[in-house]
């Protein structure tokens, strides 16, 4: 008699809750080191950059936007290069993210701090990607899709993490050479850590546990109403990018010059990271078999809100608040629309998350040029604010509208 190998076996139920488990923190401790340190390490550091006079202020505008278009050219490549070699891409990525932040603690070259950011990006949206795509995949193979927002944690805890280093690092008189190789090192430790539990796949596991996103569904062709859907889906969450970056840019400069010689702007960015990973575990509480797109309006609203805030209320509390509102739906929001990418699109669903990412990368590049024309027109940043919060209004109409036009087929009892 023939023995079944280990991986052909089907999975048991405490085996697939262990493993599920496995794949969120491994997908979290992915977006940590692409999206947490690789991303938006640049936040806490540019202080002291700028206060040691290794960088200038525009050139830290500039490397934000070079950070900014390359993430969105990744998510164009991730778009339309569909690689069937996703596991591999996503290591890929990581390693890149590992060697570009200890490259910005070596190399002191603006041109060369210009293609690290750049490639940075790049590297986080396909580490995003795929990271999302797979995780997602694996979750649904074993049964727990609900679980799919602890995935999301990952770059709310890598922001809180490089914010509450940052300080410490100041306090000691750390130049910012170090902060950078210091964080590369972490990432490089997080990443060794998680390195072999991507090579985990539910699908050999399984025998009578199948993906209800996939099937006879998956090859019928898109009619033109579904193109309709996925063409409004992608307008809309790119709007979430412009909505939210014009705050998470410049609100510690805002802070700052309502707040002076106050320590609470130190806090202000780890508290919104606090915020993101917090919101992302939230959502996992929340039905996956709801309709998406009306989570998505709320969250829209509730950042909305957070925007308004900061204009109502220029005080350490009013910040703070507007930090909570901003973050807690940040990557939730990421969540409800990747899984609205895979309902619509079934396993085709990494091209369209590639796209609905480059759609948010378009709104993160336009957002901090145009806050930064309305300042120079008007000398406030209460233009630009109110700005992202009628976007972000409008986003979840957007989604509002598609709940009332393209409602979903009623599940059958």
């Amino acid at each position: 008699m023939t023995a079944i190998p280990p991986s052909a076996r089907p999975l048991s139920t405490p085996s697939r809750h262990g493993m599920a488990w496995k794949v969120c923190l491994s997908g979290m401790v992915a977006l940590s080191v692409a999206m947490g340190i690789g991303r938006f390490a640049f936040t806490p550091l540019l202080p002291m950059m700028l206060h040691e006079g290794s960088l200038s202020l525009q050139m830290g505008g500039w490397l934000a936007t070079a950070n900014y278009l390359g993430y969105f050219a990744g998510a164009m490549l991730c778009a339309f290069h569909r690689s069937k070699r996703g596991v591999a891409m996503l290591r890929g990525g990581l390693v890149v993210t590992i060697l570009l932040t200890l490259g910005m603690g070596v190399l002191h070259q603006d041109w060369a701090w210009l293609w690290m950011r750049f490639l940075s990006g790049v590297a986080s949206a396909y580490v995003f990607v795929y990271t999302a795509g797979w995780c997602l995949q694996q979750l649904t193979q074993l049964g727990r899709p609900e679980l799919g927002g602890v995935i999301f944690c990952g770059p709310g805890l890598g922001i809180a993490i490089t914010g509450l280093l940052s300080g410490p690092m100041i306090a000691a008189g750390w130049l910012a050479a170090g902060g950078w190789i210091a964080f590369g090192v972490i990432a490089l430790a997080l990443t060794a850590v998680v390195w072999k539990s991507f090579s985990f796949d539910a699908g050999r596991g399984l025998s009578v546990h199948s993906d209800p996103l996939h099937g006879e569904a998956s090859k019928a062709v898109e009619s033109a109403q579904q193109k309709r859907e996925v063409l409004v889906q992608v307008i809309a969450y790119g709007i979430a990018g412009f909505g939210y970056i014009i705050t998470a840019t410049f609100l510690p400069v805002i802070a700052r010059q309502a707040l002076p010689g106050s320590a609470w702007p130190d806090y202000f960015w780890p508290i919104f990271g606090l915020s993101v990973a917090l919101g992302a575990f939230s959502a996992t509480r929340l039905s996956v078999q709801g309709d998406q797109r009306l989570l998505l309006a709320g969250a829209y609203l509730m950042q909305a809100a957070g925007v308004l805030l900061s204009i109502l209320f220029p005080n350490a509390l009013g910040f703070a608040l507007s930090c909570l509102l901003l973050g807690l739906p940040f990557t939730a929001i990421t969540l409800f629309g990747m899984r609205e990418a895979r309902r619509l699109r079934k396993e085709q669903a990494s091209s369209l998350m590639a796209l609905m990412t480059a759609a948010y990368g378009i709104g993160q590049i336009a957002g901090p040029p145009l806050a930064t024309a309305l300042v120079h027109g008007s000398g406030s940043f209460t233009p630009s604010l109110c700005v992202a919060a009628a976007t972000l209004l409008i986003g979840a109409w957007l989604y509002y509208r598609l709940t009332r036009s393209h409602p979903l087929p009623r599940q059958s009892a």
